[in-house]
């Protein structure tokens, strides 16, 4: 009898002790469209989307926050649905290929020639957190290369901060969301 009720209670608590782990969210990059371009020098020309590279973070579907100038870390439920640099890379060729400013986007993966590669460098892609103040930011540098002669014909950075709704990974999403939307016109208009 003392056995039976000392296993009793030893499940009892167990049972109560065992909580199930949160979901894990996942998030993608939605893209709204862009216009189509009406005139473009590259309208016969082909380009190649590289693999963005990382100054600060390696490069993966962790989504970094920050509270402090020192204190980084990343969110344990929630992360982004692939490698961050193969969803910008992936973003960037579908606002391309949309704006219809080259006659092919290709990823740099192809084995197809191009005339032009599109080299991206990512500075910042966080949530930070400071106080009651919530945003997202976004700073990225791009680089328009001649493919066959390798010259470096313009580059530029672009940096977005965009508050957030919640102080939360979903809200830093949405805040992302936006800056990408701002990103796609302001890279079709600056290659044009």
């Amino acid at each position: 009898m003392k056995y039976l009720l000392s296993v009793l209670i030893v499940f009892v608590i167990t049972a109560c002790s065992l909580k199930e782990a949160p979901a894990l969210n996942s998030y993608t990059l939605g893209i709204q469209s862009v216009p189509v371009v009406s005139y473009s020098p590259y309208r016969n020309k082909t380009i190649k989307v590289s693999f963005p590279q990382a100054l600060k973070e390696k490069i993966s579907a962790k989504m970094h926050y920050s509270y402090s100038l020192s204190q980084r870390g990343v969110y344990q439920n929630s992360q982004w649905s692939n490698n961050i640099g193969k969803l910008l890379q992936g973003s960037i060729i579908q606002i391309l290929d949309e704006s219809r400013l080259f006659k092919a986007v290709l990823p740099y993966e192809s084995t197809a020639g191009e005339d032009y590669r599109l080299e991206s460098t990512l500075f910042d892609l966080s949530h930070y957190v400071r106080g009651d103040a919530s945003y997202a930011v976004v700073s990225i540098q791009f680089a328009l290369i001649d493919s066959y002669t390798g010259k470096l014909l313009k580059t530029r950075r672009f940096s977005y901060k965009e508050d957030t709704p919640t102080v939360d990974a979903k809200g830093y999403v949405e805040a992302t969301q936006k800056i990408m939307n701002h990103l796609g016109r302001d890279l079709v208009a600056w290659l044009r």
